[in-house]
């Protein structure tokens, strides 16, 4: 979910025009999860091929990427790795709220009331390893690359921006903001297309708020992030106001709080995080004899439209500006 941060945080409108020629490093899960989630039939399942395995997110990273591709952005994605010990709350409730879903969704059935089986559906989807390998070999084979991160792939992206090897970081979440993304794109691989495009810079967004970056982590610690429960009752507004008074230590003295975790172990999730530095970025040409081989032999897939999307992909090793250009 990410930590809450729309209530401070204000997003400046763009447009595709914005992002032509440059690279995007790509929240994985956090996309995946979208398509897995959006893309479904009628009746709420998921997409299958005929041998029943789950194809929405293949469908959603086909359809998705060569728009954007076709769009003249270079998109990278980057795939979660370990999870940090302190997300093992958040992650459970996950596990909790998916399988509550699916018992809803049941019930829903059984009355026959396929409006609400859909609604309960879409909350029941999971990440598996067949949904993460699949994924990466249909990104391996339409040219784009992929990094695993060592830990949070919003950390990973973050870092790949700050270094310069992708312009902005893709991501519904501001959890970007902490891991000291530069730039942020949000609504860019959304399944419902790129009218609502919002761009976040770092250093005008803490301008904006009167904070410094670790500021922001400790007024998020008190609201909550997916590493700590926060303050209850606590909202960004308020936590702002806190801590511009003083630290989080002193919010929490003068709330009456004592934290069963060490805030400094805390911040430094945010601001040490563990990151693969050992990664190459490539993009290739299409192979278009494995894509279709693998997407309609495979999984039933239209060769028609897997060969409008190679067409589109071909844009992906054509010239590109470098960074440089846009300073």
């Amino acid at each position: 979910m990410g930590v809450k941060f729309k209530d401070i945080i204000s997003p400046e409108e763009i447009n595709l025009k914005d992002l032509e020629g440059r690279t995007v490093a790509i929240d994985a899960y956090n996309t995946i999860y979208q398509f897995l989630s959006g893309i479904r039939q009628r009746d709420g399942s998921p997409l299958m091929d005929l041998n029943g395995n789950i194809t929405s997110h293949l469908s959603g990273i086909l359809y998705r990427t060569s728009s954007i591709v076709d769009k003249g952005i270079k998109p990278i994605y980057v795939f979660d790795g370990q999870s940090s010990p302190y997300k093992a709350k958040t992650l459970e409730q996950r596990r909790a709220i998916k399988e509550h879903a699916e018992k809803q969704r049941q019930e829903a059935i059984a009355k026959g009331d396929r409006e609400a089986a859909r609604k309960y559906a879409m909350r029941t989807s999971r990440m598996t390893p067949y949904i993460i390998e699949s994924s990466k070999k249909l990104l391996e084979l339409m040219g784009v690359p992929y990094i695993q991160a060592k830990g949070e792939g919003e950390a990973q992206a973050s870092y790949m921006v700050a270094q310069g090897d992708a312009w902005a970081v893709a991501s519904q979440d501001y959890d970007c903001l902490l891991f000291g993304a530069p730039r942020i794109i949000r609504n860019l691989t959304l399944s419902g297309g790129f009218s609502n495009l919002e761009y976040i810079q770092l250093t005008k967004a803490l301008e904006d708020v009167e904070l410094t970056r670790e500021q922001l982590i400790d007024v998020a610690l008190l609201v909550g992030t997916d590493f700590n429960d926060g303050v209850h009752g606590i909202g960004a507004k308020r936590g702002m106001k806190l801590i511009k008074e003083g630290t989080l230590e002193d919010a929490l003295l003068k709330l009456e709080v004592d934290s069963p975790l060490d805030p400094d172990e805390l911040r430094n999730i945010f601001l040490k995080p563990e990151v693969n530095t050992d990664y190459k970025v490539k993009f290739k040409k299409v192979d278009i004899e494995n894509l279709c081989e693998f997407m309609c032999e495979e999984h039933d897939f239209s060769q028609t439209r897997i060969m409008n999307v190679a067409e589109k992909m071909k844009k992906l090793t054509s010239s590109q500006r470098s960074l440089e250009d846009w300073f």
